[in-house]
């Protein structure tokens, strides 16, 4: 099943994407279906009104999520190409809603850097309540996967030894263009088996796999799991693999119009153009 969250004449509206149409569940966007105790019951038996898919405005998939953490140094090519070793425990820090921009929409490069960098990431959405689960518990806890590029601002982000302030910046990070449930995709041994690539104007930048995570999204929730509760609309953006800007020689960044196309096989693609945002 897949579950998306549209702008409407009358606001935000989540449906299911069935292959001909997206029809509405009744909830105002994916977040609030996935609070809902039976939503995989209420989603398949959704009635509502109809959509073409071909016209659809996508919002970010959950426009205001509780927690998005964000997972470092998580795939084996980027710890390499950073001259790092795998870590002992996962890299944590977070973004916050207004981060988030939809699957179409345009990503806001800062006024104040020049340094603004991509990073293609499997976003894992939280569909239960977790807390204090076991590695082979943590499954049962996700909704569904979509797409994310964590747009990092890396001047700032190495300022100091925590990352925050370079992941915060306002509409710079794209999540969508929907929730795709595990049942609908491919596993390798119990790990998501799918090809992550990001483009810019076209031109691969990032290629690897999700079987290539360190934490796979089990082991990330988890490890999360015992730290806080994490609660359905949840997102775990869970690293990002080799090709990163700021480690080329020479380093590279977004620009002005660029398009930047993040995919992710069986779960779908974000292409968004970069605009300057203009100075206060």
């Amino acid at each position: 099943m897949r579950l998306a969250t549209i702008r409407t004449q009358v606001g935000t509206r989540a449906v299911r994407m069935d292959p001909d149409r997206a029809v509405e569940t009744g909830d105002a966007d994916v977040g609030a279906l996935l609070r809902r105790e039976q939503w995989r019951d209420r989603a398949e038996a959704a009635a509502g009104p109809t959509h073409e898919l071909g016209e659809l405005d996508y919002a970010p998939l959950v426009p205001a999520p509780e927690k998005i953490i964000c997972v470092g140094l998580n795939y084996r090519d980027h710890i390499e190409e950073t001259g790092r070793t795998p870590p002992e425990y996962p890299t944590l820090f977070a973004k916050f809603p207004p981060t988030l921009v939809g699957a179409h929409d345009d990503v806001w490069l800062p006024s104040v850097s020049e340094s603004v960098d991509w990073e293609a990431e499997l976003a894992v959405i939280i569909g239960a309540p977790a807390r204090h689960l076991a590695a082979g518990e943590a499954s049962g806890a996700i909704a569904g996967y979509s797409v994310l590029n964590d747009v990092s601002v890396r001047d700032y982000q190495n300022r100091t030894m925590q990352w925050l302030q370079g992941k915060m910046f306002e509409a710079t990070t794209p999540l969508g263009p929907a929730l795709v449930t595990p049942d609908e995709l491919v596993e390798d041994g119990g790990r998501l088996s799918a090809e992550i690539s990001c483009e810019l104007d076209g031109e691969v930048v990032q290629r690897s796999d999700t079987n290539q995570l360190v934490f796979d999204a089990a082991a990330l929730i988890a490890y999360i799991s015992e730290i806080v509760t994490l609660k359905p609309g949840d997102v775990i953006a869970t690293g990002t693999p080799g090709g990163v800007g700021h480690v080329r020689k020479p380093p590279r960044f977004l620009t002005e119009g660029t398009v930047l196309t993040t995919r992710i096989a069986g779960v779908g693609e974000c292409r968004n153009v970069c605009r300057r945002s203009k100075p206060a």
